[in-house]
């Protein structure tokens, strides 16, 4: 069982408990599931009960009891403990965990879109299910500002929300032309309705459809870092944090070396391609299968995670915990990267077939990624 098939599982659990009466609440469209945190236990936990329970009028641990009645006979799931104020932890049965084959498999037939949400008709739930599923961005009339909207709302509707954006004034064309923004108007002087909904650098939802873009400005122009490395500049840094784009900080983000992390992400990317091709030329293709090793189980349960990743990161408004992310996937794939191809006269055996079938997993979530953040992943580096 994968963690996206968790969640569907979890979410039909709210559903069924909504149907039968036991909970009066609209169904969410997607429910988020994790690793534990310290002092949870089993495979994965979920906190839907804690975000149920307001519009519930019950208890989160009330709410959590009815959820955990639900899951406990599902095929597959071994046993669910409600832990903390209201913490479902689910433990899958002996060979349900975080199985590497079904995972790259899931990632495999996504393809950059693993993570998304899926409009869903089956859904259902009460009023206000589909709340909040229109959005509009204001961003200031600033290249950083301007930039994060961009990814904030690729962001949110990977998340399938409708996103329109807006900017307090002219965008400069450099800014279209560099680094490929577009908005749907411009509002001189940056008056608009609902002003005040959110911002870019953290906070959680607001009652209201409008939300603030206003990272810490860009100390100064990134154009001439192009259109790669200037948004990778712009995006890493938290919102509250200054971005490096100045002089030799900036130009830290052009070094084709190891100690900068976009050139990382982009050369693993462009390593499990590689490999794809120097597989074809021995002869033999992925194919999905268990992959041991703690580097291999690192990896499986940073991608295990992805969906989580970009959930978080819309919610916060926050493309710098999707970058960070990534620069994550990369350092884990690459010690993974000389085991895949046999060796010398090394046959091609089941496990070079599903080290190769997990590299291009981790592949895909890079390309993904990068295309969320509006960078270019090049298959040659």
């Amino acid at each position: 069982m994968t963690p996206v098939e968790l969640s569907r599982t979890v979410l039909r659990a709210v559903r069924c408990a909504v149907d039968g009466g036991e909970l009066r609440v609209a169904v969410p469209e997607r429910v988020v599931v994790t690793r534990p945190r310290p002092g949870g236990c089993g495979d994965y936990a979920t906190n839907v009960a804690l975000q149920l329970a307001r519009p519930a009028g019950q208890p989160a641990q009330r709410v959590a009891e009815v959820l955990k009645a639900h899951l406990a006979d599902v095929d597959g799931i071994a046993d669910v403990s409600v832990t903390g104020p209201g913490f479902l932890n689910i433990s899958l049965r002996e060979g349900e965990g975080v199985g590497s084959a079904a995972l790259v498999e899931e990632i495999l037939r996504c393809g950059a879109r693993y993570g998304f949400v899926e409009q869903d008709s089956s859904t259902g739930g009460g009023p206000g299910a589909n709340a909040r599923r229109d959005v509009r961005l204001w961003c200031a009339c600033e290249v950083r500002a301007v930039v994060v909207g961009d990814v904030v709302a690729r962001l949110l509707r990977a998340q399938g929300v409708s996103v329109r954006t807006y900017c307090a004034g002219a965008v400069a064309r450099e800014w279209e032309y560099v680094f490929g923004v577009r908005v749907e108007a411009e509002v001189p002087g940056g008056r608009h309705s609902g002003a005040g909904a959110g911002s870019a650098d953290g906070g959680g939802h607001s009652a209201h459809s409008d939300i603030q873009i206003r990272p810490v400005p860009a100390p100064a122009d990134p154009t001439p870092l192009g259109r790669d490395a200037g948004r990778w500049a712009l995006l890493l840094p938290a919102g509250h944090d200054r971005p490096r784009v100045a002089g030799g900080e900036g130009d830290l983000h052009l070094l084709q070396r190891e100690s900068n992390p976009l050139f990382r992400v982009r050369y693993a990317h462009a390593r499990t391609r590689a490999l794809t091709r120097n597989a074809a030329d021995l002869g033999f293709r992925s194919r999905p299968g268990a992959v041991g090793g703690g580097a291999a189980e690192a990896l499986v349960a940073l991608l295990a995670d992805h969906p989580r990743v970009l959930a978080r990161a819309a919610s916060l408004r926050a493309p710098d915990l999707l970058a960070r992310h990534l620069v994550n996937v990369a350092d884990a794939v690459l010690p993974l990267l000389p085991t895949v191809l046999p060796v010398g006269e090394e046959k091609p055996s089941a496990a070079h077939r599903a080290r190769l079938a997990l590299a291009e997993a981790a592949g895909t979530v890079l390309a993904g990624g990068l295309s969320l953040l509006g960078i270019d992943a090049p298959d040659h580096l």
